[in-house]
């Protein structure tokens, strides 16, 4: 077993663990994703303070409750059309806390580049989750792309934590635009995929039977 193989052993026994005290607590997992919500808005507002290393560890904690809310559903029965839904729009009011936090204090310290980079990193994101919503009302599923929600989530606590924010606002500006023309490619090279099975039959049925 190599180290980083047991870190991740460890780490997913520690989180089954507390999985396992939420649900016996009975707790709604709509609360929990509300709570996320809560915490992030929180982890904004150090933001906006410029306390970057405190907002980091916030929002480990609220990325605890964003890793159990629908695993503890799942544990107690819960699952419902409606909580995967709440918890799709709070994540994104989740990802704008934390931007807007940014934007708040690079605008407080006169640092107008750093607000307009902070701006296109938090439309970046949005338009990763637009992206593939809006895509898979055309075709089954649209999960290509490298910067989904917990790499984000990574590259935040990062900067954060290690104060090279601008750094990761540049990163997650860049490959979230280039995640979102990727879903985009895909969506339409899947969407012609299905048009073309679909007047194939069609086009069969049109033409004339030969026989001898």
């Amino acid at each position: 077993m190599t180290f980083t193989h047991g870190i991740g052993v460890a780490c997913g026994s520690i989180i089954r663990l507390i999985v396992r005290g939420l649900a016996l607590s009975r707790i709604h997992p709509n609360v929990l994703t509300f709570l996320g919500l809560v915490i992030s808005s929180w982890a904004g507002f150090l933001m906006a303070r410029g306390q970057f290393w405190a907002a980091g560890w916030v929002i480990v904690g609220g990325g605890l409750f964003d890793m159990v809310d629908g695993r503890v559903a799942r544990e107690t029965n819960r699952v419902t059309r409606f909580g995967g839904f709440f918890d799709s729009v709070l994540d994104r009011y989740s990802d704008l806390a934390v931007f807007a936090g940014l934007i708040l204090w690079y605008g407080g310290i006169n640092r107008p580049g750093y607000v307009v980079l902070s701006i296109f990193a938090m439309m970046a994101c949005v338009m990763i989750s637009y992206a593939r919503a809006r895509a898979e009302n055309t075709i089954p599923t649209c999960k290509v792309g490298f910067l989904e929600r917990p790499e984000r989530v990574v590259l935040i606590i990062i900067g954060a934590l290690f104060d090279r924010m601008a750094p990761v606002l540049w990163v997650t500006a860049v490959l979230g635009t280039i995640t979102v023309i990727h879903r985009m490619v895909f969506t339409f090279q899947e969407a012609k995929r299905l048009e073309d099975a679909q007047l194939r039959p069609t086009a069969r049925a049109a033409s004339p039977t030969l026989r001898s």
